[in-house]
């Protein structure tokens, strides 16, 4: 059985977790760590035994038998990390929520991806939730009937020294706010859950720190088959975390998943018996197990002819597309279509400042 070799960039808290994933999956191997702070790569090569760089150019021209490499850098560097790493190295790629800032970078990355024979697998873990999963298969089973609500609240807390963390949080250009940043999965869930939205009317606010972005967005929105929904994710709330949930009210019953991270079958009228049997406890993870399922599909749609990775091209558009009509919305003061082509006219704007930061050179 072939061997294939992942790189990390970016050794933040999540990287551990993917590089966990990425040695407990069968024909994958963890083969370097690279964070421009050393002391963030030395304490995943202490844990992993493995070589650890400041600089990925000399990386990936040390370590030659990489064959992926995973981008866990600051969201506004993941478009400019990717087409290097594509262009310069020939390396596949992985990449951390919320894949790119804008719907333009994600089609000129698979473009390049295309033209050079390359993949790219966007990471959104939470579809493989036990609970995600048991509703999905709800509605596909027409256990729910027809979707008529769909409601979205999450009500988590951030203050002040958590955006004063790095330059990079907090900034329109390189994070997102509430919705980009912690919201992402729940904007992707509205999708594999309910269809394909088709409008929104969004309002956004900063009310709870002192940052560029918003901390609180409260939305309407309407789906192709004519349901309707309700958003309202705030990092605004305090002291702590409260809730993260998504409810779809059907017309033979109704679901909700709550917990830390969608990952608690907390309401399921078909069969209430089942609540427990498909909730997880993340308490010592909020990340979940979904990590350890997508890197087993990507050494799948490596190597078996015809295997598909689950999350595609035009899935992951579609969710960044969903996420810049929330802000253009806010941005317009009125109903916005999904389907329009139009980006948000901050999100993902160029900030140079910033991206010299986090810039490697070679």
């Amino acid at each position: 059985m072939k061997v294939f070799k992942v790189a990390v960039i970016g050794c933040g808290r999540i990287a551990g977790h993917n590089c966990r994933a990425i040695i407990n999956t069968s024909g994958l191997e963890l083969a370097a760590v690279c964070d421009l702070e050393i002391e963030k790569a030395r304490v995943y090569q202490d844990e992993f035994k493995v070589p650890a760089y400041s600089n990925y150019h000399t990386m990936l021209e040390k370590v030659t038998d990489i064959d992926i490499v995973a981008i866990i850098t600051p969201s506004g560097m993941h478009f400019e990390h990717s087409i290097d790493v594509m262009r310069n190295y020939n390396k596949s790629i992985i990449l951390e929520k919320p894949t790119f800032m804008k719907p333009s970078q994600l089609n000129e990355a698979y473009s390049v991806a295309e033209k050079l024979g390359l993949k790219i697998f966007p990471i959104f873990q939470n579809r493989h939730n036990r609970a995600v999963q048991r509703v999905k298969k709800a509605l596909s089973n027409n256990e729910l009937g027809d979707i008529r609500v769909i409601g979205v609240r999450v009500r988590w807390c951030r203050p002040q020294r958590y955006y004063d963390m790095a330059p990079w949080r907090g900034t329109l250009s390189h994070d997102g706010g509430a919705l980009t940043n912690q919201g992402i999965h729940h904007v992707d869930l509205l999708r594999y859950l309910g269809g394909e939205v088709s409008q929104v009317n969004a309002t956004m606010r900063t009310l709870g720190a002192d940052v560029e972005v918003e901390d609180t967005v409260v939305s309407s929105f309407t789906y192709k088959n004519n349901a309707v929904g309700s958003l309202e994710v705030t990092t605004a709330a305090r002291p702590g975390d409260f809730e993260a949930s998504i409810s779809i009210v059907g017309s033979k019953g109704l679901a909700q998943i709550g917990g830390i991270a969608v990952n608690e079958l907390e309401i399921f009228t078909p069969n209430p018996g089942e609540c427990e049997k498909y909730s997880e406890d993340f308490s010592d993870c909020v990340y979940g197990e979904g990590h350890k399922l997508l890197y087993n599909e990507i050494y799948s749609s490596i190597t078996s002819s015809g295997k598909q990775y689950s999350v595609s091209q035009q899935d992951c558009l579609s969710t960044i597309r969903l996420l810049h009509a929330f802000y253009r919305s806010d941005e317009k003061n009125n109903w916005q279509q999904v389907s329009e082509d139009g980006e948000s006219a901050r999100l993902g704007k160029e900030n140079n400042e910033i991206s010299d930061l986090y810039r490697t050179i070679k």
